[in-house]
This record gives structure tokens, C-alpha cells and sequence, in this order.
């Protein structure tokens, strides 16, 4: 028997579809292995940054398995992703499992078709030593960097804020946005547009060239237009190619998806990865724009036969990135006459714009005639006024990808001369806009233009700024917090050079080095945290402790002692605080409302009592109003409700996991969710309402693909789902979390 162990359930299941009975797939489950939360024990700097890891927590059991196969396995093939995360769970994997080393073999592949697994099985190789290198080096480097940055900016700014290499740097660049937009100084100006109709032909808008600044200019303008005769000054018709696009990278699937479907980074990768594990795309994490060419040949035969073979060309394209290192491929399906496919609409809604970008990069450029009609009065006294249309003239790409097209607009045909009458000329009042803040697609771009991380890391960073509540999501937008202004703030002031773009670049081109084999691990990692070390202590001995952030607007008094308020950052951002703190203990919002001192409401903490200490029950003042609970906390986290608001939040369904305490609403940052009442003490948590029904579902033959020993009836709550799927399973392991693949499965 030989073992093939991949890091995803998924992409077992979908292996085990083309290896015989002589092969058993099984899972990791992503890492098995990670730095301890120490950075003592994580990392030995002395002798030359050596990485200390142990098992992930949850973790034991999947070991455990793959510890007893393992014994009786002939060989077993490390088959995780062919990329540097991949590279490690690899390497970890082989060293957890403590077999003899020539068992081992590593086999890659970039799509997961029977061709491709059976073609990787048969050229096994090696774990690539440089590729694990590189991505250790990475691993601890960002350790180092977030553990003595973010240990200063707790001692100096606030417990519990963080930096990172790359998230730091990506936090500057939305910073450096928002300060020019609260620098931006609004200016008036006018546009004026000029409604002239040609003979026979419906009257066209047409828009002045200049756009004065004051409004007695636009006037002039437009009495002048109303005196005048209007004829056709000129008419240019020029032929522009519209060039096809590159297959997809990942951060142009990000861009695209954003744009195009309204998916954020992270929700487009997690799609993606569903459609790569079941085999309808080739990897996912890749900044190369090359495709195969038994691919290219595939795509001009679906080319020929749904657009005409008039259309096909086959084209190569560039790479963008100096560094292209995560996959040899672009992102394409692995069969290109699949103009459908994945389970849900949103898989679905991916794969096609997959598709239509793959086939539309192998077609000729598209033609397009621009018209622009210029016109103006026989004086010739005011500016002139112009219309523009384009037309497609031949579609080219433009037919695999409609959606790209854009809509036509046709003017009708004139010459130089011909008489306008006028219906209607005015001026409209405007403003100039600041700069717009970015996008997550946005960001992405900006990201890989400045050359700041690496496909893999585009999602994670800002699913990190937006975890940390350094940024706000307003829709697809990404707005800086107080938090995250204060952070940013600090770092561009006393570690600037650590957060240049150039800085960051450059340290991931030595990363990328290190894959190549062109630099040496420790020489990377000495050459960068030696000074960088030297920085943190040098800086911690000059920057003071930072209580305030400034001075609060004069109108806000001390509500107490009506005395001067300053700027202090706390744990929901910032807020005013009496200068004259700890004497006085006067606050207001940042909006200037007044944030009075915890009451006693004249009662004893029910928990402190129990559990034989004094506590006493005392009104607090928190961002979802006001609330009672214990005077001790933290240590003592009880909250009273009172019986309307407890019987709001019931749900009358009891806590599965412990027995004794009931399911009720709760608000966590993400919005409502249900938890047991006897938190903390029990920490059972599901999505939506329970219904009260158990779930029952024999899940003995599907521990293998939950990493998970899954025997018998599942003991978890029903929830509530959607209006397709009713209800579902609260535990994600569980095969009725989905039923619609549970249905599928047992047909």
C-alpha cells in the first residue's frame, strides 16, 4: 500500500478518484505544525535562527492517524500544494511521521486531473530544500519583525496593537490616502453642456472643453452659445485595437472578481481553492501569465468551434512581476471545453470568468472605431464643444468575454460644416473630489505594483487589517480606523525606513533569492535583524510613553471639573479624557457626549459570592449601550440582564456540548451569534439560530475527510440556513452542514 497525504480533505477526495486500490489518500488539514506563541521558544537567534515548532493545536489526532498508516505503507507520497506553504506541510509532515527518509517522495502537480496526478507520481523528486528555505525565512522574519514591533507599540501606545512586515506597510499605504483626502481642499467649477440637434437626427450632448473656475466665465459662455449659429467644426474617426488580457494571476483574479462579481480578495480565494481542489481550475497562487501548450492547443479548438477559427491566435504574454515563483501556469481550467462548472453559484459565477479570460487571451485583439465630433459657433468666440462615440468593428476576444464590451455609441454620420440647431445650453455648479480611498481590489493592485508581498499574501493582509480594526470595510471599500491611524502613525514616525516600499520590495526579493538558491538563509536573516534589533532597543530607551494623542477640540470641557480634555486611544479608539487624569476622571466620546464612571446599582455580584469573594454590581457605559455587571472585572466577567432582554435573547434550546446551559443571542464584532450561557465556562458558539432538533447523521465513514475521529450519531445542534438548504448541521465536519452535497454524495 502507498500513502499520498495532501493537505486538504477536499483534494483527497478528488485524488482518490484516479489512484487505484493500491493507494490511500489522506488529509493533514492544512499545517500540522507552527512556531510556538513564545518568541523565546520559537526561535533560536544565536544559533542562526533556528526554528523551533510544535504541533498545532487539534492537530493530535490527525497525526495520530497518519502515524499508524504510515507504519505499514510501502511509500508515501508527500502530494501537498506546489508552492513554498506546500513545500513546508511537506517537510513537516515527513518529519512528524518519523519514518525511514527513503520512504518519502514529493510529487507536485499544478492541476488535479488524472493525467496530471498520474504523470507527478510517476517523476517523484525530493523535498526542495531552497523552496522550504525560503518559506521558513519568510515564517521567521515575520515572526521577529511582528514580536519586537508590536511588544514596543503595547509598551509605548496600548496592549494589544500589532504590526507586521507586510501588513505595516500595506496600513501606510491607506494612511498616506486618507491624510491627502483630509488634506483635500474642495475648488468650484463649472461644466457646461450644449444640447445641438444635426437635420433628420435627435439632438446630441455635447461638453465645452474648458471648465472655468468662476461662475461670471461659465455665464459668458453659455449667452454667447445662445446667440450663436452652431455648425460641425471637425469629425475624427480613428481605429484603436483593444488588446486581449493576460490569463489570470492571482492578483488579477482578486481585481477582476472584485470588480466583476463583488467579491472580496479572501472570498475569491476561498471559491477558487474549492474549484482547484475538485479539479475544474490549475493553481490558484501564481503570478505567472504563461499557459501550457497542449492548453493553448485546447483553447484554439474551443475557439474554432464556438467563435470561428478566424478568431484564434495564439498570443504569449509577459509577466508583470520580476519574481514569478509560486506556479509555472496561469489560472486557467483544466479542461477548457467545460464552459461550466462547481457546485454552488458562486464556484459557478468563478469558473466562467475563468474561462471566459483564458479563452479570450488566445483571440485576436478586438477593433474599435472612436468618433469624436467637435462644434462650435461661427465666431468661434467661446471653446469649443464635443461629442464622442465609439463602435465595435470587430469583436474579436470581445465574443468569449461580452461582459468586457461595454455598450456602443453610434453617432450619426456628419461633416465638417454641418448646421446644429440649438435646444438647450447651461452650466452646472461642481466641485472637485479628493482622492478616493481604495478598494480591496484596489489595494491588491497597489500591492503588487509596488512590489509589497506575494500572491499567496494579498487576501491575508487585509483580512489582517480588518481583524485587527486597523480598517473598516464600507462595502468594497476600505476605510482607516482611529486605531489604525494611531498605529501607522507611530511606525511612519520612529520605524520609516522598516515600512518603505522600497525596504519591503527589497526584502522580498531576498526571500525570493533564497528559493532560487542565489542567497544564504542565516546571511538574510543576520543582515536584517542585527541592526534592526539594535533599532527597537536604541528606539525604546528614547520614545517616552505616549498618554495622549493631542489636544481635544476647545468646546469639549472636562464634564467633571470642566477643565482642559485631551485625545487618549483606548480599546474602540479614541476618546477624551480630562488632562488632569488620574486626579480627574471626567471623559467624553470622540463626538463629545459624556462617558460617565461605572454606578453601583446597590447589588452584590451573584459569581463573586458564589465563588467566596466581594464584587459589586455596578451600570456601565459600552458601544452597544448600557449595561450592568461586576466591579471586578476583568477578572469577574458577569453581566446582569434583565428579564426582557434575557427572554428576547432565549432561544429555549440547551447547550449540546455541556447540558446545562441554554443557547442565546450574543453580538461579537461580526454581528449576532448564538452561544452557551455559561460562558466562559463552556464556549460552545454556532452561526445562526438553533432550531432545537440534533443533528443524528452516522458519520462513521467520513473521519478521513474531516481530519477527525467521527464515529456514530452527530451530537451537534440543527441551525437555521438559508431558503435553499432550511437547515444544516452547526458542526462544519459534519456532512449535513451541507446537505445538498450530502444528497449528492448518497446518490
Amino acid at each position: 500500500m502507498k500513502l499520498v497525504i495532501v493537505e486538504s480533505p477536499a483534494k483527497a477526495k478528488t485524488i482518490e478518484k484516479y489512484l487505484g486500490k493500491d493507494y490511500t489518500v489522506r488529509a493533514s488539514v492544512g499545517h500540522i505544525r507552527d512556531l510556538p506563541k513564545s518568541n523565546k521558544k520559537a526561535i533560536d537567534i544565536e544559533a542562526g535562527f533556528v526554528p523551533h515548532y510544535e504541533i498545532s493545536k487539534g492537530k493530535e489526532k490527525v497525526i495520530s492517524e497518519l502515524k499508524d498508516i504510515s507504519e505499514g505503507a510501502s511509500e508515501i507520497l508527500l502530494a501537498t500544494d506546489p508552492d513554498r506553504e506546500g513545500e513546508a506541510i511537506a517537510y513537516h509532515v515527513a518529519e512528524v511521521l518519523d519514518q525511514p527518509k527513503k520512504k518519502f517522495k514529493r510529487v507536485v502537480f499544478h492541476e488535479i486531473t488524472e493525467s496530471a496526478v498520474q504523470d507527478a507520481i510517476k517523476h517523484p523528486r525530493k523535498i526542495d530544500e531552497e523552496l522550504l528555505r525560503a518559506q521558513e525565512a519568510r515564517r521567521v522574519l515575520d515572526r521577529l519583525v511582528g514580536y519586537d514591533l508590536s511588544g514596543l507599540i503595547w509598551k509605548k501606545v496600548r496592549y494589544g496593537l500589532s504590526a507586521g512586515r507586510v501588513q505595516s506597510p500595506a496600513l501606510r499605504i491607506l494612511m498616506e490616502r486618507e491624510r491627502e483626502i483630509r488634506a483635500f481642499e474642495p475648488e468650484d467649477y463649472f461644466v457646461i453642456t450644449a444640447e445641438l440637434a444635426p437635420k433628420s437626427s435627435e439632438a446630441l450632448t455635447f461638453t465645452c472643453s474648458e471648465e472655468p473656475k468662476k461662475e461670471s466665465e461659465a455665464d459668458n459662455i453659455v449667452a454667447k452659445g445662445k446667440e450663436g449659429n452652431w455648425s460641425v467644426v471637425s469629425v475624427e474617426e480613428k481605429e484603436q485595437a483593444r488588446k486581449s488580457r493576460a490569463p489570470f494571476t492571482t492578483s488579477t483574479l482578486q481585481q477582476t472578481a472584485s470588480s466583476r462579481l463583488g467579491f472580496s480578495p479572501a472570498n475569491t480565494m476561498r471559491i477558487a481553492q474549492k474549484l482547484y481542489e475538485a479539479g475544474h481550475i490549475t493553481y490558484m497562487r501564481t503570478d505567472s501569465t504563461t499557459l501550457a501548450k497542449d492548453a493553448i492547443g485546447s483553447i484554439a479548438g474551443v475557439v474554432s468551434k464556438n467563435f470561428g477559427k478566424e478568431h484564434s491566435e495564439v498570443k504569449t504574454y509577459k509577466a508583470k512581476s520580476k519574481n514569478a515563483q509560486e506556479a509555472h501556469e496561469a489560472i486557467r481550467p483544466t479542461n477548457v471545453t467545460k464552459e461550466s462548472a462547481g457546485t454552488t453559484t458562486e464556484q459557478k459565477k468563478l469558473y466562467k470568468l475563468i474561462w471566459q479570460r483564458t479563452i479570450a487571451s488566445q483571440m485576436k485583439d478586438a477593433r474599435v472605431l472612436r468618433t469624436k465630433v467637435v462644434a462650435n459657433i461661427e465666431t468661434k468666440s467661446i471653446p469649443d464643444f464635443a461629442v464622442t462615440g465609439s463602435r465595435v468593428v470587430y469583436p474579436g476576444w470581445l465574443l468569449a468575454d461580452p461582459e468586457a464590451k461595454g455598450e456602443d455609441v453610434n453617432l450619426p454620420a456628419l461633416a465638417s460644416g454641418d448646421a446644429l440647431s440649438l435646444k438647450n445650453i447651461e452650466s452646472e455648479a461642481k466641485q472637485t473630489e479628493p482622492p478616493r480611498r481604495y478598494t480591496e481590489a484596489g489595494l491588491v493592485k497597489e500591492l503588487e505594483k509596488r512590489d509589497i508581498g506575494r500572491p499567496s499574501t494579498y487576501a491575508s493582509i487585509i483580512k489582517t487589517l480588518v481583524d485587527r480594526r486597523y480598517v473598516d470595510k464600507d462595502g468594497k471599500t476600505l476605510i482607516p480606523t482611529e486605531t489604525g491611524d494611531v498605529v501607522s502613525s507611530f511606525l511612519e514616525k520612529h520605524f520609516g525606513e522598516y515600512i518603505d516600499d522600497d525596504f519591503t520590495a527589497e526584502m522580498e526579493n531576498k526571500l525570493d533569492a533564497i528559493a532560487r538558491g542565489e542567497q544564504k538563509y542565516v546571511d538574510t536573516l543576520k543582515d536584517f535583524y542585527t541592526p534592526f534589533r539594535k533599532d527597537v532597543t536604541t528606539r525604546d530607551k528614547e520614545i517616552g510613553k505616549i498618554t495622549t494623542l493631542g489636544d481635544a477640540p476647545e468646546e469639549f470641557k472636562c464634564p467633571v471639573c470642566g477643565g482642559k480634555m485631551v485625545i487618549k486611544l483606548g480599546k474602540s479608539g479614541t476618546f477624551l479624557s480630562c488632562a488632569k487624569f488620574p486626579d480627574c476622571m471626567g471623559a467624553r466620546t470622540r463626538e463629545g457626549e459624556e462617558m460617565k464612571e461605572p454606578e453601583e446599582i446597590g447589588e452584590d455580584c451573584p459569581k463573586c459570592k458564589e465563588e467566596g469573594r466581594e464584587g459589586r454590581l455596578v451600570e456601565r457605559h459600552g458601544r452597544f449601550g448600557v449595561f450592568i455587571a461586576c466591579s471586578n472585572y476583568p477578572k469577574c466577567k458577569f453581566v446582569k440582564e434583565d428579564e426582557e432582554a434575557k427572554k428576547a435573547r432565549s432561544t429555549g434550546v440547551k447547550c449540546p456540548m455541556c447540558g446545562t446551559g441554554e443557547m442565546t443571542e450574543k453580538r461579537g464584532r461580526f454581528g449576532p451569534f448564538f452561544g452557551c450561557s455559561n460562558y466562559p465556562d463552556c464556549k460552545h458558539i454556532i452561526k445562526t439560530r438553533p432550531t432545537g432538533d440534533i443533528c443524528g447523521y452516522n458519520r462513521d465513514n467520513f473521519s478521513h475527510l474531516s481530519g477527525k475521529e467521527l464515529s456514530g450519531p452527530c451530537p451537534h445542534l440543527m441551525m437555521e440556513g438559508t431558503k435553499t438548504i432550511p437547515t444544516r448541521c452547526s458542526d462544519k465536519t459534519c456532512p449535513n452542514h451541507n446537505p445538498h452535497k450530502l444528497e449528492q454524495k448518497e446518490k
